[in-house]
């Protein structure tokens, strides 16, 4: 009889969730196109009884422009519909960004600074708070250099200022076991830094190209950095840490302590998440505010992944909730991404 009640417990759960995901599918599709943030369902994650709110909104895990979830939605896609939504939302005072990332690809860093650049622009009495992790370097600080005030823990692993392009060169495996490549190509420059290229037959082109388009990234993360520790500076009016003459001297890629990166100016104040609530609360000149997330509804794809074999294909790794992320990031793209994780 205990086995009939364990599973009419799992039917009933079942049953639950299935209403749950009808209940939120209402908008469809929820990939690149239409309104980012129509299906977005606010969730209070700390009731204070209050009728305003601070916006949560997680930056996780490595930060790339591919799909994040079954429906086809992008981590920039998610990032911009929930600043509408905390745009649109006259109770919404502050938002906390909440960082816990090593980095990721160059364009999608770049494309969620520029949302929350053009968010705090557009709406300067919403002031925009970071709490970082465990970890926020290279692209996790990239996008939390616009914001008013930088928040870590005195362990968090931050800085990691640079770019990283990695490849691997398989020339000489493919030489032991008999393979040689055939290239026919329009230009001598086509197959530039190509894993079967033996290295005295890469061309010094090859690197200087590579190297200039490293360089020119490279200036745009430190001038984003200038240009949001300033303007941080501004609005918080002496309070907070400026940026240190020497700072881009800890630009070489080195991984900052939190401690070390308020003494460079880079944050401005170190402490938990309890902490960056409370400086949001301060900047928005509220006395108290409920914690809320605008999360995206879950679709009958990824419930029934959670009840069998996900249908995510290829060379990934899967995850309790039927989400798959890549066993190794994609070769030949530039990333802001800490060294440690870009093998």
């Amino acid at each position: 009889m205990w086995v009939l009640g364990v599973l009419g417990v799992l039917v009933l759960s079942f049953v639950g969730l299935i209403a749950v995901a009808a209940s939120s599918l209402g908008g469809g599709s929820t990939g690149g196109s239409g309104n980012a943030s129509s299906d977005l369902h606010e969730v209070v994650i700390e009731e204070n009884k209050s009728d305003n709110k601070i916006a949560v909104i997680p930056i996780e895990g490595v930060i790339t422009g591919s799909p994040i979830d079954p429906e086809g939605r992008t981590l920039v896609t998610l990032v911009k519909g929930q600043l509408a939504r905390a745009a649109e939302d006259d109770a919404v005072k502050a938002v906390l960004l909440k960082v816990d990332s090593p980095g990721g690809e160059v364009l999608a860093s770049d494309e969620i600074y520029l949302l929350i650049w053009k968010f705090m622009e557009e709406h300067p009495n919403k002031p925009v708070v970071v709490s970082m992790g465990s970890l926020a370097a290279s692209g996790g600080y990239y996008v939390s250099a616009p914001c008013q005030w930088i928040v870590a823990n005195e362990l968090t692993m931050t800085g990691s200022i640079g770019v990283i392009f990695h490849g691997y060169n398989y020339r000489g495996l493919m030489d032991k076991v008999g393979v040689k490549p055939s290239i026919t190509k329009s230009g001598k420059l086509k197959d530039m830094m190509s894993g079967e290229k033996a290295p005295d037959e890469e061309l010094p082109e090859e690197r200087q190209i590579m190297q200039s388009m490293i360089d020119e990234s490279f200036g745009r993360f430190k001038e984003v950095i200038r240009a949001g520790r300033k303007r941080a500076a501004d609005r918080n009016k002496g309070d907070g840490k400026p940026l240190v003459d020497g700072w881009e001297s800890m630009a070489d890629g080195r991984i900052l302590s939190g401690n070390a990166a308020l003494a460079h100016g880079l944050v401005d104040e170190i402490g938990n998440f309890d902490v960056a609530v409370e400086r949001a609360r301060k900047l928005a000149d509220i006395e108290d505010a409920n914690l809320v997330s605008f999360d995206p509804p879950i679709s009958f794809g990824s419930l029934f992944r959670m009840f069998g074999k996900s249908s995510v294909q290829g060379n990934t790794v899967k995850l309790d909730l039927g989400m798959g992320l890549p066993s190794r990031l994609p070769q030949g793209r530039l990333y802001f991404l800490s060294p440690i994780h870009a093998h």
